[in-house]
């Protein structure tokens, strides 16, 4: 039985993780580093920046799996996801059965938290289905969510009111914003800019705990051009970019 750790290393900057997560750290013998090409060379450095710095015993090593890409406007979304996950999992089963021992202790260093918007549960799920003997560990992480809001000052819930929690591709169906506080990831088509949201502000934040964070505030109707120019300017640079944002009524709306 090979035991798996899923590390939830927050949303970027080492000060983010938990002293749980650095005790699971010092577990781990191999830590397995997904690989998504060229331009997210920095997001591997970071985690093994995390590594030199938390990991007191000497001998661990790093293992990494090339993650093939999913097609990006796919017509039947969750088929093509599903196909997606698929093909990892087979990546993700040949590396744990090659780099780890039976009885050994491996780990996937997780953005934020293992359990919002990260798939890597979904996949070892699917390794278990199909008979793989392993054993899995959810060490829970700082998310992006409250990295944002903390950045910013702010709560993430009005008084009495509900938090909804969704994706760009989901507010673009809509085509409009619900009125209800929301917060939105994995929003790479700038949809706050495209809908209707007349009333609503926007806490806007950008690669959250590292050296080049950028936080933006206002009524969004008059601050999305600024947030898009940003927005464009950081992932011209480095290639990528990751961001969220709260949508909530602004204070002097009716």
């Amino acid at each position: 039985m090979r035991k798996i750790l899923l590390i939830g290393i927050g949303p970027g900057g080492p000060n983010y993780l938990t002293l749980q997560a650095v005790e699971a750290l010092n577990r781990a013998t191999v830590f397995f580093i997904p690989d998504k090409g060229d331009e997210k060379a920095e997001l591997r450095l970071a985690r093994e920046q995390i590594c030199e710095r938390f990991i007191t015993a000497p001998g661990y090593r790093f293992v990494t799996i090339d993650i093939p890409k999913r097609e990006a406007q796919p017509q039947d979304y969750r088929a093509t996801v599903d196909d997606w996950h698929a093909r990892i999992a087979d990546r993700f089963a040949q590396a744990m059965t090659e780099q780890l021992t039976d009885g050994g202790c491996g780990a996937f260093l997780v953005w934020g938290d293992p359990s919002l918007y990260d798939s890597t549960i979904r996949i070892l799920d699917r390794l278990r289905l199909r008979g793989m003997e392993i054993d899995y560990e959810v060490i829970p992480g700082i998310t992006a969510v409250q990295a944002l809001t903390a950045r910013h000052g702010i709560a993430l819930n009005q008084i009495g009111e509900p938090v909804i929690v969704s994706t760009g591709r989901k507010l673009a169906a809509a085509g409009r914003w619900s009125g209800e506080t929301m917060v939105v990831m994995l929003d790479g088509e700038e949809t706050f800019a495209k809908i209707d949201a007349e009333g609503a502000e926007i806490f806007w934040g950008a690669n959250l705990g590292m050296d080049d964070e950028v936080l933006v505030a206002g009524k969004l109707p008059e601050i999305a051009p600024k947030i898009q120019r940003i927005r464009r300017q950081v992932r011209a640079a480095k290639g990528w970019v990751m961001d969220i944002y709260l949508l909530r009524k602004a204070e002097d709306t009716p």
